[in-house]
């Protein structure tokens, strides 16, 4: 699955210091009102549209991609709204990890729980279908009213704020396991964990395929099908939105029968339809702002200026 970046720099290094300054500002903002953060967030994000260009690019992109059917005015709008939500899911995180004073619980709606307590209930593990949607963090927190998992993640070049998301998550996951580190996801599945893992990335051509997403060729790696089959885990979707009023859903979606299939081409493709499901519910919260399609199979990327 590739080699592991180095890290930039050992934690004592002055270069971190800004990195530091901006961690202090990060809890200072953690500290806000729920509902307050969600403004300061929003506002953010609308500032974030003029200030971030090359991700309002690249969201631009992605959308004219995935929403051909639609006006330049309504992909615009819809950009817009991506813009505005990223800006809610940053100061979201800062409050998911440094204020646990507030009860998230009683802002969450779940749909489909039954989905994962049938797997559980059976010693099986369970492989959650993760999705890149920007409430990703408060995500990860209101699934942990419910139990405790693991997720698989690549780790920040930037030591410190890898040491951040660790130790933000650490109160509800029991690990954190590095994507290239497929051994150890295999052992907590025949465990009978919960592990969250999100093959929604560009993450290059190694082991990947090219399969549509939104009608798109997207290199997508094929390790979905791997780990499902040797840690003998049911793989049960799991997307996470955010609602009006400041209120979340959590949805389940039943468990992927016959899956893997023992093609790994047409399982992928079976995973981003999936995703693909997920994603036009409320597709203003998803990473769009990633470049999901740098790599095509005639080499010739979109986002090339």
């Amino acid at each position: 699955m590739g080699k592991r970046r180095q890290r930039s720099a050992h934690p004592a290094d002055p270069r971190l210091w800004p990195t530091r300054l901006g961690l202090a500002l990060f809890w200072l903002i953690g500290q806000l009102p729920w509902d307050l953060l969600l403004a300061a967030g929003r506002g953010l994000g609308r500032l974030a549209w003029y200030l971030a260009r090359d991700r309002r690019r690249v969201t631009l992109i992605n959308l004219k991609l995935c929403f051909p059917e639609r006006s330049e005015a309504e992909r615009e709008r819809l950009a817009r709204q991506v813009m505005i939500s990223t800006g809610e899911a940053i100061l979201e995180m800062a409050g998911s990890f440094h204020n646990q004073r507030i009860d998230l619980g009683k802002r969450l709606t779940v749909t489909g729980l039954e989905h994962l307590e049938a797997a559980r209930a059976e010693g099986q593990g369970v492989l959650l279908l993760g999705m890149h949607f920007n409430s990703i963090d408060v995500g990860s927190r209101l699934l942990g009213k419910f139990f405790r998992f693991s997720v698989v993640y690549r780790p920040n070049d930037n030591p410190l704020l890898d040491k951040l998301i660790s130790e933000g998550r650490g109160a509800w996951v029991n690990h954190s396991v590095d994507r290239n580190d497929l051994r150890q996801t295999v052992r907590l599945l025949r465990q009978g964990e919960v592990v969250w893992y999100a093959p929604d990335q560009d993450y290059g051509t190694r082991h990947a395929v090219f399969v549509p997403f939104f009608g798109v060729p997207a290199a997508t790696i094929t390790a979905t099908s791997r780990i499902a089959k040797m840690g003998k885990a049911v793989v049960i979707p799991c997307a996470h939105y955010r609602l009006p009023g400041g209120r979340y859903e959590i949805e389940f979606g039943a468990p992927l029968e016959d899956f893997p299939g023992g093609d790994d081409e047409a399982d992928t493709a079976r995973i981003n339809r999936t995703i693909e499901h997920y994603v036009r519910k409320h597709p203003e919260q998803y990473l769009w702002v990633h470049k999901r399609f740098k790599h095509q199979p005639d080499g010739r990327s979109p986002y090339r200026a």
